[in-house]
């Protein structure tokens, strides 16, 4: 993942500023938070507690009603409190820091008796970490509605772009493992290249496993095939279309495809605007402004072109095999 600029930040914090986000399992996992980690300061002593949800603004945690940090926390008029986050970091120290606010809310959790959550509000922006982290989160879930049919060609540019450790991987057909070749991907679905009979594979259910590095990782990706075809003079390998189950799509597969097509569009957009700087010092009288708006739409319609192109039909050299 590269270096996220301080504009970009700012964009987070303005566009999900108030988009709360609820800590699952899946969530937990894509931001790497080591739950046993989190920790509410208050008065001088801290506790461990269950971080439920946050936004830019706010966060929720949840304590038992029996023990300090609920008799802290659950005053008429509690204390600044501070909320200790965790994030663990595959090749590097962790990062831990602490945001400071005030409890503004006090309720049952669930109609149990003996569980609290705890609304606590920020009282300054928080770190740079948590934007990043949340932010880059929440991007991704956005653009993969919006942009969910752009399709990745794999090739070995893209590969390497992607973290990709190779085109060849597993594909399970009815929970039957096959060999395959990755020949594009999307947020929504994939194509890929292996051996079969068109009749006996067109509509089984699939999961296809896909390993990325940095971070090292197996990605597990449920769906469907939707469409098959033959490869020219090669009847025993087809084309097979597979659409993902969107509810089942890991946050972490979402990143890779946004953080790559977030890249592509920024690198064309920068090439084309500074080539229509250059025009503009040399008499071009049209507003820089409506140039770079027109580099955008540009660099939108090019990454498009780029992103959806269709493979060649030609089988390749290595081919899976049975």
């Amino acid at each position: 993942m590269g270096i996220t600029t301080s504009q970009q930040l700012q964009n987070y914090y303005d566009i999900f500023r108030d988009k709360e986000v609820t800590y699952t399992k899946d969530v937990l996992r894509t931001l790497a938070v080591d739950p046993r980690q989190i920790y509410v300061k208050c008065n001088g002593a801290q506790w461990p507690c269950i971080i439920n949800s946050t936004s830019f603004m706010l966060a929720r945690i949840i304590v038992g009603t029996k023990g300090g940090a609920f008799a802290a926390m659950a005053k008429k008029d509690p204390p600044p409190v501070s909320l200790r986050f965790y994030f663990v970091q595959q090749h590097d120290q962790p990062i831990s820091f602490f945001v400071t606010g005030r409890v503004t809310e006090v309720a049952q959790y669930m109609n149990s008796a003996d569980l609290a959550i705890i609304t606590i509000t920020f009282s300054q922006r928080p770190p740079d970490d948590l934007i990043d982290k949340v932010g880059t989160m929440l991007e991704a879930n956005s653009n993969a509605i919006r942009r969910k049919e752009e399709r990745i060609v794999i090739t070995e540019d893209t590969k390497r772009r992607l973290n990709i450790s190779k085109d060849e991987t597993i594909i399970f057909i009815q929970n039957v493992p096959r060999r395959c070749i990755l020949r594009d991907i999307s947020f929504s679905g994939a194509k890929v290249l292996l051996l079969g009979i068109e009749k006996f594979i067109q509509g089984k259910d699939i999961i296809l496993r896909i390993r990325f590095d940095e971070p090292d990782e197996i990605i597990t990706l449920e769906g469907h095939v939707v469409k098959t075809s033959p490869v020219e003079d090669r009847p025993e390998i087809i084309y097979a279309c597979l659409q993902f189950d969107e509810a089942k799509v890991p946050t972490s597969y979402k990143i890779r495809i946004n953080t790559y097509l977030t890249t592509v569009r920024k690198n064309i957009l920068s090439a084309v605007s500074q080539e229509q700087e250059k025009d503009q010092k040399n008499g071009d009288k049209k507003p820089l402004e409506a140039q770079k708006t027109e580099a955008a739409k540009a660099a939108d319609a090019q990454a498009s072109e780029n992103a959806s192109g269709e493979n060649a039909d030609a089988a390749p050299a290595d081919a899976p095999q049975a």
